[in-house]
């Protein structure tokens, strides 16, 4: 029996997983958060054996509470969900030490494979996104200046794509409002541009959020 965790803010979306996953006997849904901050508290209260988590929801966020977690415990095992199947969410995901990432896209039966595999601790990708990293990979790909970004300064450039502001940064990251000033400095010069509204319409422009 696979014990497993689902995090995501919007209920709707957990009831559907729910309800696919209940039918299967040899995975148990055994609790839900919806928010990285409840799935870090949940996931110490429950100990399951996959997190199936979102990694773009408000507050602190999927990758964040995925960097605690795996903070806490290094062999948690967890399956990042995107509602976007672009190669650099993925790849952030990953490296943050995701075994799995899947697009929201992907078929139901999709999910099941994605969960079996992460519970045994191999990795699982969503076959059109290896693709695109095997190729990016293959050719030495630096085709989008975003993916010079660290990791926490993709994760501050995306919250103000959103229309976060740097003290809303702040609190949900638990970082000095300096400190994310320093990063939106950091993230200006690398992607040469100059002003929020820019940043917006260069992650729409990679697909990284929705217009």
């Amino acid at each position: 029996m696979i014990r497993v965790l689902l995090v995501d803010d919007h209920a709707v979306v957990r009831t559907g997983f729910r309800l696919l996953l209940q039918a299967n006997p040899q995975v148990a849904v055994v609790g839900e958060a919806d928010s990285g901050e409840a799935a870090c508290q949940r996931y110490v209260e429950l100990s399951p054996d996959v997190i199936v988590m979102d990694i773009a929801m408000p507050g602190m966020g999927g990758i964040e509470a995925l960097r605690r977690i795996r903070a806490h415990d290094p062999q948690a095992r967890v399956l990042a969900l995107s509602a976007h199947d672009d190669s650099m969410h993925a790849r952030r995901a990953l490296r943050e030490g995701a075994l799995g990432f899947l697009s929201k896209r992907s078929a139901p039966e999709a999910l099941l494979e994605a969960i079996a595999q992460v519970a045994v601790r191999k990795r699982y990708i969503d076959p059109r996104v290896a693709q695109t990293l095997a190729l990016e990979d293959l050719e030495g790909a630096e085709s989008s200046p975003i993916r010079r970004l660290s990791e926490r300064e993709f994760d501050v450039f995306i919250r103000l794509a959103r229309g976060a502001s740097v003290q809303r940064i702040a609190e949900d990251l638990k970082l000095s409002a300096s400190t994310v000033g320093t990063h939106l400095y950091n993230i200006k010069q690398k992607l040469g541009v100059s002003n929020q509204s820019e940043l917006t319409l260069l992650a729409i422009r990679h697909g990284l959020i929705e217009a």
